[in-house]
């Protein structure tokens, strides 16, 4: 008896390389704020600018090669350009502390909202083809019985996810107004903002890689 062929899947996207993520949004912004912001090279502002090319680029560049937009992808863009913004600006470290905290607020309160959606947050971050065989487990769970019984996990998770996600909103918070002092635009600001860089990015980032969820950062990407 022949056999029938195997039934395709669909292809999972391909997981985003760790190291260039950080560097490209952690370590090269980084170093470019710590030792170009002098005004005998760059200076604060050139600096700045330079620094957020970097993420931004790698930014555009994997959106154009996986040719897919998504939340993520633009909140990192976006929360990128304020971070220049806000730069050139001149605001001060309590305007940047705000913007630490706004995305992971943001989600936090849209992740347990996003259950009266058809498409829940929840299954965005964390059940979604790139991360698990999705029809494989709700086939299994169609055979069992248990949808239902996933489904009010699955709410339960959003709950957890929205408080971790407002502590993680906190923590940002704390840790900006903190290490950043109250003038912008200067020698010492784009340092600490560096310095802001190694202490929260891989924290918040590094986990999101492990889900291969795509863009720069879903929470905390560019300095």
């Amino acid at each position: 008896m022949v056999l029938p062929p195997p039934p395709v899947t669909a292809a999972r996207a391909k997981p985003h390389n760790l190291w260039l993520n950080l560097g490209f949004n952690a370590v090269a912004p980084a170093i470019i704020l710590s030792l170009l912001s002098d005004s005998s090279r760059l200076g604060p502002t050139r600096a700045l600018i330079l620094a957020l090319l970097f993420p931004l680029g790698y930014g555009a560049w994997d959106l154009v090669t996986r040719r897919s937009w998504n939340l993520f992808s633009v909140i990192g863009i976006v929360g990128t350009l304020l971070t220049g913004g806000l730069g050139l600006l001149k605001m001060s470290g309590f305007w940047f502390a705000v913007k630490e905290a706004a995305v992971p607020t943001v989600l936090a309160a849209a992740v347990p909202l996003s259950l009266r959606t058809r498409q829940p947050l929840v299954k965005t971050l964390l059940y979604n083809d790139q991360v698990l065989n999705t029809g494989r487990i709700q086939d299994a769970l169609e055979a069992r019985g248990t949808v239902a019984e996933f489904d009010r996990v699955l709410a339960w998770i959003s709950w957890v996810l929205g408080f971790t996600l407002l502590a993680s909103a906190l923590v940002n918070f704390a840790l900006a107004w903190w290490l950043l002092p109250e003038q912008s635009g200067t020698d010492h600001f784009n340092r600490q903002l560096a310095k802001l860089q190694f202490w929260s990015w891989p924290g918040t980032f590094i986990p999101r890689v492990g889900g291969h969820v795509s863009g720069p950062d879903a929470a905390h990407a560019g300095p």
